[in-house]
């Protein structure tokens, strides 16, 4: 192993040895700037592994839910799907995030952050993947492993930053799309931004109904955003958001049962208040936040959670190449859920159906207790850059949680830039994770007795620019390691299962991406991902690949992309781990055409080969699928 590392050191500095004798070093190389870590940098400048999607890339997909695209376009992280439109929530639920083999089901151990400040179902500890829609989104920065130092609790496998639209410049824009595909699949999206002097701001509408591939699979979502900023002057701003979604969800049941699953109305809401500075040698934030929501399913479950929060930070420039980022967190979350009615059953343990085929109910009583935990944090984290050749990064966060106390969260890192085109680096990083409320007191299966989780995460990347910048790869490789993860035991009944700190992580891997634009028309972009698991997580593969061409031509742009996945784990039919979809290859393609400037017609078709493959256990993914579409641009910049 130590001849590799030296190998993967060594080897990039000759290579950029051999580039610069045919490229000069004043060669302008596009830079990504990021935000990962509070603080607007190049993405070079930063050790950790983070992806970033553009605005670009957002508006050219057809997708409505955002995740479906982060899987695509991030290497070692994974979504599962199971229909057209909707992942659910419960039994059978879809939208399990899993990075690097961190994740499983439901997700608690990766972070989803609108605007930097967490969302996550209060009671249950779990992002709500319905809830994030491409049409508020301007970029996503996900960054790849524990991200506990700067964003505490659930960010011990990776965190999902979700950066909203904001209008940047006097004037307005206004967008819109409908399409109607397959299944009497309905997308509706409405968008617009204006600012004017010290005022701006942006607001969307989405609609999205599909009547789904299989029976009783339908779904119907409807969700609103608005956000308004004010610049009191040149340093200081004031933003104020808002956000609700309304969904109905219906779970086909798994194709081996006779039976559906049951119906869920869900609503979402979420509101956020920022102050913002920015001067020449600071810049930060005071943020409080507040989000909610309403479960109602036909098997009796009723629940109602909140989490609310504070958070400030402040970046300190005393210097030239110094950066030190001093923040404090407070967050309350919690909720009460209890079930009204069981399923009728008999002596044998048999579903006894009714008149109309579906199951009976008799009312009974499980828990209306209100639950909740709050906690408070405190970090450090700094960057030096040194001799323009070096960019040394380390902090520590302390989090003290009501339930679990105190914990020292610490995080190292390193990037060295031997030439222009050039980065190498590498991290050590602790993530951490407390029980979910549900873990510890909701169902059966919950255990006041658990303990927190902890892993280390230690890696090296390289970062090349080549030919002047047309071409651009990164490489990293990882190791996960920790032995308190919180899992199932037994897996399955009998006797009744019990939340244990009984898992065992040890995860590597390789993650590799590229970008590539031989000439203006044409832009490609592939990564791969290869996870070793000891102790394999639900929803995700051993093996990804992910190919996108784009290629554009006056008014025409075609794009064509291939998904490979190879040994997907998920929960099996006895309910332990192992290997549910050996391999697949998915095929898309979309063609649009503008007309004039500001309309664009389009049509996608998804599963060209008609593959038939699944994420979860007995939930087959739709075959071959075709949408069409209008899209509508109107700006006066």
């Amino acid at each position: 192993m130590k001849h590799y590392i030296f190998i993967f050191l060594i080897l990039p500095c000759f290579l950029n040895l051999r580039a610069q004798q045919s490229v000069s070093d004043t060669i302008p190389i596009n830079e990504v700037v990021i935000t990962a870590t509070k603080d607007e940098v190049s993405r070079r400048n930063v050790p950790m592994s983070i992806t970033s999607i553009s605005t670009e890339q957002i508006d050219h997909s057809d997708e409505s839910a955002l995740l479906p695209l982060i899987s695509e376009r991030t290497p070692g992280l994974f979504v599962t799907e199971r229909g057209m439109l909707g992942f659910g929530v419960s039994t059978g639920a879809a939208g399990q995030i899993s990075i690097r083999g961190i994740g499983g089901s439901p997700t608690t151990q990766v972070l989803v952050l609108i605007d930097g400040h967490p969302q996550f179902m209060g009671i249950m500890g779990h992002p709500l993947p319905d809830a994030y829609v491409t049409s508020d989104a301007e970029k996503v920065e996900i960054i790849r492993g524990p991200g506990s130092i700067l964003y505490g609790s659930n960010a011990m496998g990776g965190v999902i930053n979700i950066i909203t639209r904001n209008q940047k410049e006097d004037g307005y824009n206004i967008n819109a799309r409908a399409s109607y595909g397959m299944f009497n699949t309905q997308k509706v999206a409405l968008s617009g931004g204006m600012r004017k002097n010290k005022f701006s701001v942006f607001g969307s509408f989405n609609y999205g109904h599909t009547d789904g591939h299989r029976d009783s699979s339908d779904f119907t979502i409807t969700n609103g955003y608005l956000k308004t900023s004010y610049h009191l002057n040149k340093h200081v701003s004031i933003t104020a958001d808002v956000n609700v979604a309304d969904y109905h969800v219906q779970d086909p049941g798994k194709v081996q049962d006779s039976l559906a699953g049951e119906k869920m109305n869900i609503f979402r809401g979420e509101t956020s208040l920022s102050v913002d500075n920015s001067f020449s040698k600071t810049e930060g934030s005071l943020k409080i936040y507040y989000n909610m929501g309403d479960h109602n399913f036909t098997d009796g479950w009723r629940s109602h959670d909140e989490m609310y929060g504070l958070m400030a930070y402040q970046v300190l420039k005393p210097f030239k190449g110094n950066s030190l980022t001093i923040g404090y967190d407070y967050m309350v979350f919690g909720g009460r859920g209890k079930t009204i009615t069981t399923v009728l059953r008999d002596e044998n343990g048999n579903i006894i159906p009714g008149s109309n085929g579906r199951p009976q109910f008799v009312i009974s009583e499980y828990n209306d207790k209100w639950v909740s935990a709050n906690s408070h944090a405190a970090y450090a984290f700094m960057q030096q850059q040194l001799l323009l050749k070096v960019t040394l990064t380390a902090g520590i966060r302390y989090e003290n949680n009501s339930i679990f106390g105190g914990e020292f969260i610490p995080q190292a890192g390193l990037a060295f830039y031997p030439g222009n085109a050039t980065t190498l680096r590498g991290s050590v990083s602790k993530g951490y994770r407390p029980p979910s409320l549900r873990e510890l007191y909701l169902f059966p299966t919950a255990n006041p007795h658990l303990k927190p989780e902890n892993i280390v995460n230690t890696e090296i990347g390289w970062d090349q620019k080549w030919f002047k910048g047309t071409f651009s790869t990164s490489l990293t490789l990882f190791r996960l390691t920790g032995d308190n993860i919180i899992i199932k035991n037994p897996p399955v009944a009998p006797p009744p299962p019990l939340y244990k700190n009984n898992g065992d992580v040890k995860n590597t891997g390789i993650e590799f991406s590229t970008d590539i634009r031989p000439f203006k028309a044409l832009s490609v972009h592939a990564n791969y991902a290869y996870i070793n698991m000891k102790t394999p997580v639900s929803g995700t593969p051993e093996h990804s690949l992910f190919i996108s061409t784009l290629y554009r031509l006056d008014k025409f742009s075609a794009s064509l992309k291939i998904n490979y996945i190879r040994s997907l784990y998920g929960e099996n039919a006895s309910g332990l781990v192992s290997v549910i979809e050996e391999g697949y290859l998915l095929a898309g393609i979309r063609l649009s055409y503008k007309f004039p400037k500001m309309f664009e017609l389009f049509v996608s078709a998804d599963n060209l080969l008609n593959e038939s493959y699944q994420h979860i256990y007995g939930y087959p993914n739709p075959g071959i699928n075709i949408t069409g579409g209008i899209a509508f641009k109107l700006s006066n910049k």
